[in-house]
């Protein structure tokens, strides 16, 4: 029950509620739990830890399949009791394999072993079956000092210290009277370092700063891609980019216009370069593409101005996006009823945008979710731009723990961050990761705000995730030698 509870507690760690102390709390209370367990009752503990997780944390699956995908009710609870049950696995094997290699272990063991396997695990998650990296312990620090480390480790080393001051507090229980010798000293020394680590500045601008324009559409997913909508959708896109004040940069957001590429009127898209060079101002705007034969869709941004070009979405969303293990799963899909839901991969070795005089590293949906493919347009980009359709979310946590952790990506880059939302939220944030212009939810809203393009390299885009990764297997390492000799 208490493993369970502490599940329950972590998502509240993260947006909307932003209670990142929970994040040291929640894990602290399982490495307690584990302590000197077996690793069957370990591996127990930890899949109710994640059933708590995850069954909180990722709710919103449920709205997406039930209440957008029309997949009936009882279907779609199972599917997602399915889904949070093998995110649940993930614990399970952690906790196991803990209580397996260290069937006694010694005074570093919460400390070090723990924290560092929980991270390794989160990493193998964030790739695994084309990666789910929810709700990893570091996205619920952005506005902690321990986000000082996401510029040089990217936010698995945020996590990893976010672990490792969690094993701290477990230790108290342990062994109460080293707290004011070695635990309470090794915990300022993580959270100082932390602070420390985030003033020092990798980054500097770029040029002037930028007036940009987020376009929020609040198009409702039921009537988007019916035909008779298209054209009032296309209006109202149109309206909404000629009114606001004077921008440099006018954003839109995923599929905006709901018809592919070729099928749109090509007086609506001559009619946007005639604004973009009567008003010095250039577009980017998501769309579908197909290829000539029609056969390859593709999930798409454009850039229409002096230097018009296209990026294609590289990393697609599984069951929402195409079919994985086709034919296997084609009657799921069929099920969901998701428009434009079997699109081809872009190549992974795409430029930058050019647009507004910046280049611009882009990212379609759940793609900024992966800090190692954000970092591919670096550190030629000076701004980062997400394009998203969040109405699949409908009023959930994901729109929240999205921003969350776009932000993150900002941290890690140190890059500005321009999200534009079908729904919203869209958000401006800074390099530092700081929301500098939000927009309310589920209204239509052209959010206008400057922002500072930024150049230059962070360590974590010079070297990616390989850093965190050696440290976490060296401190393994360590643990285990101190248990050979004891």
């Amino acid at each position: 029950m208490a493993a369970g509870v502490a599940g329950l507690l972590l998502p509240l760690a993260f947006s909307p509620f932003d209670l990142f102390p929970l994040a040291i709390l929640s894990p602290a209370l399982l490495f307690v739990l584990w302590h000197e367990t077996s690793p069957g009752r370990a591996a127990f503990r930890g899949f109710l830890f994640g059933l708590g997780l995850f069954g909180v944390g990722v709710s919103w699956v449920y709205v997406s399949m039930h209440h957008y995908g029309n997949m009936p009710a009882p279907l779609a609870g199972l599917a997602v009791f399915l889904f949070v049950a093998g995110l649940s696995i993930y614990p399970a094997l952690l906790g196991w394999l803990q209580a397996r290699l260290f069937p006694k272990p010694g005074s570093w063991h919460q400390v070090l072993v723990l924290p560092s396997l929980w991270v390794l695990f989160e990493w193998a998650r964030g790739w695994f079956l084309t990666g789910f990296p929810w709700l990893h312990l570091g996205y619920s620090q952005v506005a902690s000092p321990l986000a000082g480390y996401a510029a040089w480790l990217g936010v698995y080393g945020v996590s990893l210290f976010c672990a490792m001051s969690a094993g701290l507090l477990a230790w108290i229980v342990r062994e109460p009277y080293k707290f004011l010798t070695c635990i309470l000293p090794l915990l300022l020394a993580i959270w100082i370092g932390g602070w420390l680590a985030g003033s020092i500045e990798w980054v500097q601008p770029a040029g002037k700063p930028l007036q940009v324009t987020l376009i929020q559409g609040n198009i409702p997913l039921d009537s988007k891609w019916q035909p008779k909508s298209r054209r009032a959708i296309m209006d109202r896109y149109l309206a909404l980019s000629t009114h606001p004040p004077r921008s440099d940069l006018i954003v839109w957001p995923e599929s905006a216009i709901p018809a592919t590429l070729d099928e749109i009127d090509s007086g609506y898209l001559d009619n946007l370069r005639r604004i973009s060079r009567a008003a010095n101002v250039d577009f980017v705007l998501g769309v579908v593409e197909r290829d000539q034969d029609r056969r390859h869709y593709y999930n798409s941004v454009i850039s229409i101005g002096p230097h018009p070009g296209i990026y294609r979405k590289q990393h697609l969303v599984p069951f929402g996006e195409y079919p994985p293990l086709d034919p296997l799963f084609r009657w799921l899909m069929r099920n969901l009823q998701i428009p434009m839901s079997d699109f081809s991969a872009g190549p992974p070795d795409q430029p930058p945008l050019v647009a507004a005089g910046q280049k611009i590293g882009v990212s379609v949906c759940y793609e900024d979710a992966f800090g190692e493919e954000v970092i591919r347009a670096l550190p030629s980009a000076t701004l980062l731009v997400n394009v998203s359709e969040d109405a699949w979310f409908g009023d959930s946590l994901a729109p929240h723990q999205r921003i969350q952790m776009a932000r993150m990506r900002a941290l890690e880059t140190g890059r500005p961050m321009l999200r534009a939302a079908n729904t919203g939220p869209s958000v401006v944030i800074d390099h530092q990761g700081r929301v500098t212009a939000r927009s309310p939810q589920f209204q239509v809203y052209a959010l206008t705000a400057t922002v500072q393009p930024m150049q230059g390299t962070t360590p974590y885009v010079r070297y990616g995730n390989y850093p965190v990764i050696l440290l976490m297997a060296v401190l393994v390492a360590i643990a285990a030698g101190t248990r050979s000799r004891h």
